[in-house]
């Protein structure tokens, strides 16, 4: 099985979980893709006392089949099982039998835990039936149970208000590589890619370790883009649908308001999206935006006020670039390569590097020694001015200041001119004018090489580069 690289801090939580004394149930969950499975499988080499995984889009009789299965595969010699109860019961019975005697800990994981729960068929009565009335009195039973479903994995198992409250012992939110863990598994796989190469393939499908498992490390950069979106039969041009398929029931909301942010790069509140998309701003509307929030799709950011209008943004770098280029249906099959260095591709880079640096906020806190005091970032967006004003991240400080950050993409130091030198002082004030405050304003620049000396570098008082935010931060 291939190395498991990037994971270190899960993998020593895990082991840690295995070797107490106490029964465990560690929920796992996390975006589809990024290696949840693969870190089970590998922390016990495959050796599980029970097995089992769900199906997507199976139906009730797909899901009771692949459990039974599993059943007898690990031992199981009853009566042939027909629903839920039936299952956890004989599951009881396997695991209770297999406990006998036993000085290890019993290691079950029950993958893709919410394709098992069909319409109406009692799966999550059952499931908590069962770990309340045996599998929690099993000795020394180490359960995992892991779902790409995040958003039904957090209400109905980890904030359960029925029969599984306050059971999951542990939980651990894999989310996808940040530049460093990247780099690491690149490097791992003999990749020789420089810093901004790097960069430049995090900004098209991020840090997902089943997309990172596709590149060639013998192609460049912009050959393995064309090889993943634009050739005949490119591994990721269905990706999108599939994704959005397999983990909602009505994919095509979700995939309306996906689109739409994808069409508003400065991010939109909660109310300005109800109306765009004539949708009910309710109590459903809010499920569908927390449900992509849990999934890691967006990210939902205070606007700096305590009045309710938080800016939702994408933060999945794979469907930014897919919606941005693979929907318009290119022909080209070198289209990557033969459209790099023009103001198209370039302008999406700059759009894309202010991502990426909302992503790494914990690496440029340390950059600029910020870690020993408290902090709070946000972004915030002017509700008065014309043409209004937006700050991408912004770090409140303990000691009375304020740090604007600025984010600047390019192939070499940047050079600040004056427009820009106006533009930054510009949004400071109105900054300053609208909310009020009586901290100090200081600006950091965030390139890729630095910023170039000139007569209006001095506007930054601190300046962080592309290496800062590959560094390790635990």
């Amino acid at each position: 099985m291939e190395e498991l690289i990037g994971r270190e801090q899960e993998s020593e939580q895990i082991r840690k979980y295995v070797k107490n004394n106490r029964n465990e149930l560690i929920a796992i969950y996390g975006r589809r893709r990024v290696g949840k499975t693969f870190l089970i499988r590998k922390v016990f080499n495959d050796h599980f006392d029970f097995y089992t995984t769900g199906i997507i889009d199976g139906t009730f009789e797909d899901e009771i089949t692949a459990f039974s299965d599993a059943l007898r595969k690990y031992g199981y010699q009853g009566k042939r099982v027909h629903n839920w109860m039936e299952v956890f019961t004989a599951l009881g019975t396997l695991l209770q039998e297999k406990s006998k005697e036993r000085k290890n800990p019993l290691i079950v994981f029950i993958d893709e835990l919410p394709c098992f729960d069909t319409r109406n068929a009692g799966f999550i009565k059952a499931f908590s039936y069962f770990w309340n009335s045996t599998g929690s009195w099993i000795n020394n039973i180490k359960l995992f149970i892991c779902g790409s479903a995040t958003s039904w994995m957090i209400r109905n198992i980890i904030n359960s208000r029925g029969g599984l409250h306050n059971r999951v012992t542990h939980e651990i939110h894999l989310t996808p590589f940040t530049l460093y863990q990247t780099e690491l598994y690149l490097k791992k796989n003999k990749f020789k890619w420089n810093l901004l190469s790097i960069l430049q393939m995090y900004m098209c499908i991020g840090g997902i370790p089943f997309y990172l498992s596709l590149l060639d490390n013998s192609k460049t950069v912009f050959e393995n883009i064309d090889q993943l979106f634009f050739k005949e039969n490119a591994q990721l041009r269905n990706e999108f649908d599939r994704l959005f398929n397999s983990l909602y029931h009505s994919p095509d909301n979700y995939k309306s308001v996906i689109q739409l942010l994808a069409s508003n790069k400065r991010g939109m509140t909660r109310a300005e999206m109800s109306s765009k998309l004539k949708m009910a701003d309710n109590g459903h509307f809010g499920d569908m935006l927390e449900n992509l929030v849990f999934c890691d799709f967006l990210r939902k950011y205070n606007n700096g006020t305590k009045r309710n209008k938080s800016i939702y943004q994408i933060t999945d770098f794979f469907t930014l670039f897919y919606l941005q280029f693979c929907k318009k249906n290119i022909t080209d099959p070198h289209y990557w390569r033969n459209m790099t260095g023009t103001p198209t591709i370039n302008t999406w880079y700059g759009l894309a590097y202010e991502r990426v640096c909302l992503y790494h906020v914990r690496e440029i806190i340390h950059a600029l020694r910020f870690d020993t005091i408290h902090t709070e970032y946000y972004a915030w967006r002017s509700n008065q001015a014309n043409p209004g004003a937006q700050i991408d991240i912004i770090i409140d400080r303990a000691d009375n200041n304020i740090t604007i950050c600025e984010v600047k993409y390019s192939k070499s130091e940047y050079t600040l001119s004056k427009s820009e030198f106006n533009k930054i002082n510009n949004r400071s004030e109105i900054f300053k004018t609208e909310t009020k405050t009586k901290k100090g304003i200081q600006t950091c620049i965030i390139s890729t090489f630095g910023l170039k000396e000139n007569d209006y570098a001095d506007i930054a008082s601190q300046t962080i580069t592309l290496k800062d935010l590959f560094t390790n931060i635990k």
